[in-house]
């Protein structure tokens, strides 16, 4: 499996090459990180929004605006387009990884690993591709910025927990430059572990207790989305977010879900398929999701045994990277395949029904994996308003982590180095940044009520 534009060090020690990243701060001073201006010629943010929203399905635009026109952070998930071109002005390091491309504090959570323990990960890879490992980190640490400014937290604040990230990550690089590479690749981050090393006492019971129920739950099935009537398995219509597909005067949309999920089986390996077998895809329905995926196509699909034994697969459209026009292109025609392949690079536990539909004459190219359950990944969301220079500490060890399985750990340990100099320059960014953000997200509010843009509730 290629790793793109990812050029390997081979096989020299640790030691040489935590010397030659040490080398490129000549090239490239860590300093330099700390810069943020708009180059003269940027382009207007909500033109580039317009931009990207023309490969989307128009009538879903609206939403996906109004859930940006909320607040600044929900702007700045919505707007990794911007974000990228911007990070192409910015000093490179030349320092490669497979990169999350839309790495911010809402795109980690928790799921439940194939044995049922539920691990902590980046769990959001639609825009990943190969790109200098220093983007994953200015953007994650620009969302904890804009997430305490938004929550009237102070600038010192925010500065301080976006330290806090890269210090755990430039830490933990460090840890994982050292170790064997079989330990390093097979290492993760244990929920069960993270939360009890919380020094809240109160808030660890809570965490502790809640990941029980959630986990609990999730053994239990999709109560809430799924039911059986006289006619079989269905899912549960709660529109306009989820609609069915399945007994629509117009089935055009569903025979295309049901056309990409037997397609997808292709991509599969065959122990996998012989598993998928023993399910039927007996309902599909549409479904909206996220803020930076509103307007792409997404479909649930819902499989069952003879016997009632349930399973909900997410079928998503895939289009090209943000990062490609500024990182160079993926080397795979289909966009799904760049998806999965980064995933299943950059998670310890990838997602066993983790594939791609395979459909030549089909130009929408979507990948499939199981469905997220919600509960589980509410224990993130909610430990990030608990407990939030925590949360920036676990962000950070887990990016490393997932950096560190494709690219070189020495050379990037090399090149942060032990102090604080790298913390403190991508710190600056971040606050930076975050002003920026601000800014454009009051000049994409001020479109909306100009009427150049339609943002509403569904």
């Amino acid at each position: 499996m290629p790793l793109e534009h990812i050029a390997m060090s081979g096989l020299m020690p640790a030691a040489d090459r935590r010397q030659a990243g040490q080398s490129l701060r000549k090239q490239v001073p860590r300093s330099l990180h700390a810069h943020w201006s708009p180059p003269p010629a940027r382009r207007d943010p909500v033109d580039i929004l317009i931009e990207t929203g023309r490969s989307r399905i128009a009538s879903l635009l609206p939403i996906r605006y109004e859930r940006m026109r909320a607040s600044a952070f929900g702007f700045f998930r919505g707007s990794a387009a911007i974000m990228a071109a911007d990070l192409a002005h910015t000093p490179i390091s030349g320092l490669w990884v497979q990169a999350c491309g839309d790495c911010h504090l809402a795109n980690f959570g928790t799921f439940s690993s194939p044995e049922g323990t539920p691990v902590f990960d980046c769990n959001d890879f639609d825009e990943t591709l190969p790109a200098p490992f220093e983007w994953d980190i200015k953007r994650l640490a620009a969302s904890f910025a804009i997430d305490a400014l938004s929550r009237h937290l102070t600038t010192k604040t925010a500065r301080l927990l976006a330290a806090a990230m890269v210090q755990a990550y430039r830490r933990h690089m460090q840890e994982l430059s050292r170790v064997d590479p079989l330990l390093a690749w097979r290492s993760r981050v244990d929920v069960t572990d993270v939360l009890a090393g919380i020094e809240d006492a109160k808030l660890r019971a809570r965490e502790l207790r809640r990941l029980h129920e959630a986990s609990e739950a999730a053994h239990r099935g999709y109560p809430r989305l799924i039911e059986k009537n006289k006619h079989g398995w269905r899912i549960i219509a709660r529109p306009p977010f989820i609609i069915p597909l399945s007994g629509q005067a117009d089935d055009t949309h569903e025979l295309v879900a049901r056309s990409a999920f037997a397609s997808y089986k292709l991509s599969m390996p065959e122990e996998r398929r012989i598993l998928l077998d023993r399910y039927e895809l007996v309902d599909v329905a549409f479904k909206v999701v996220g803020i930076g995926s509103v307007g792409t196509f997404c479909a649930i699909g819902l499989f069952a045994t003879p016997d009632d034994q349930t399973l909900l697969l997410q079928l998503k459209e895939s289009q090209a990277s943000v990062l490609a026009a500024y990182a160079g292109p993926s080397i795979y025609a289909n966009a799904a395949q760049r998806v999965v392949v980064g995933q299943r690079i950059m998670q310890t536990v990838p997602d066993m029904f983790l594939g791609w539909t395979q459909d030549p004459v089909d130009d929408q190219q979507c990948y499939v994996r199981q469905l997220k359950d919600s509960r589980l990944a509410l224990i993130g969301a909610d430990l990030a308003e608990g407990a939030l220079a925590y949360h920036a500490t676990l962000c950070g060890v887990t990016l490393a982590r997932a950096h560190a399985r494709s690219a070189d750990a020495a050379r990037i340990a090399g090149y942060m180095g032990s102090g604080s100099a790298f913390d403190n320059a991508i710190a600056s960014f971040a606050v930076a940044y975050a002003a920026q953000n601000d800014q454009d997200w009051r000049l994409f509010k001020d479109a909306v009520e100009a009427g150049q843009i339609d943002a509403r509730e569904a």
